[in-house]
């Protein structure tokens, strides 16, 4: 529309209102809520058992004084206490003696295990169920049954009392749980690979090493871990065999015996905790992927 020199235009429509910082606000806060309703269950768990930890922790550098308060952060951090810890009496030698049972037996065991677990997995003989059926019987015998006759024939027949070799030398023929364990998993690799490899002339054991193992790592550090952490735990096999040899005490039955010399020092106490438990911890952490996928893989078959 035209008046004179003038032209009338009809006004421009208005743009949208840009969002407030408000909204803004509403929205990532009801965003932060449900991530937190989603996730409160893990975040539950995770604190029920990360508190623990965080409690040694900080009992571990606090004073003699202050620990057998109720103050829950230390005052003064003693990092001196790990290092009083480490020179104590005997720890190195628990120390030692715990690596020697733990990583000794832990390899006899993947090792005997292993050829065991292949057999029953891949081989056809007669009696291999009633063989299998043996082995997951040996699983549900509670270990209390045999602790008897088994300290009788170390102690009386063969004299080894007094030591950890008692506990050692049976993981030489192999473990029920890691024979069952390596069977499953071994069950999951595909028959026309050991085939194949027999065809090419390898025998069986040559098979199990160049074929079967490196597809079977997986399981085999899976088992690894689970001996590791059980010798490296125990408390009732070292004070069966070595309770009367403090030469052969163990990390575990060991620290019972600290926290008795320093049971009003609750910081020494946790700082020889945290001294035990760090190298399963660490191992854990570094392993852990080959861990749980060795044990998400077993039992797919059966």
């Amino acid at each position: 529309m035209t008046l004179g020199s003038t032209t009338l235009r009809a006004p421009a429509p208005a743009a949208a209102p840009a969002p407030t910082s408000a909204a803004a606000r509403t929205a990532r806060r009801r965003a932060l809520l449900h991530w937190v309703a989603v996730h409160s269950l893990a975040i539950a768990a995770a604190l029920f058992f990360l508190l623990p930890f965080v409690f040694v922790f900080l009992t571990s550098v606090m004073t003699d004084r202050q620990a057998l308060t109720g103050d829950l952060w230390p005052t003064s951090w003693e990092w001196g206490n790990y290092l009083l810890v480490w020179r104590a009496p005997g720890f190195l030698t628990w120390w030692r003696n715990t690596l020697l049972y733990a990583g000794l037996g832990t390899l006899l065991t993947v090792v005997s295990s292993l050829p065991v677990a292949y057999a029953l997995a891949k081989f056809r003989f007669r009696g291999r169920n009633l063989a299998l059926m043996a082995v997951i019987s040996m699983m549900m015998l509670p270990p209390q049954v045999t602790v008897i006759p088994m300290y009788l024939f170390w102690a009386k027949q063969l004299h080894l009392s007094g030591g950890l070799w008692p506990l050692i030398i049976p993981m030489a023929f192999g473990d029920a749980f890691s024979i069952f364990l390596l069977r499953q998993f071994l069950l999951t690799i595909p028959k026309e690979y050991v085939e194949a490899a027999k065809l090419d002339g390898c025998g069986d054991f040559g098979t199990l090493l160049k074929v079967v193992l490196p597809m079977a790592r997986p399981a085999v550090a899976a088992v690894g871990l689970f001996q590791f952490f059980y010798a490296w735990n125990d408390y009732f096999g070292p004070q069966i065999y070595a309770s009367e040899n403090p030469g052969a005490w163990t990390l575990s039955y060991g620290l019972e015996s600290f926290k008795g010399a320093h049971h009003t020092n609750w910081n020494l106490t946790m700082a020889a905790t945290l001294l035990v438990m760090a190298p399963v911890i660490i191992l854990f952490f570094f392993a852990q992927k080959a861990f749980i996928e060795g044990v998400t893989l077993t039992g797919v078959k059966g």
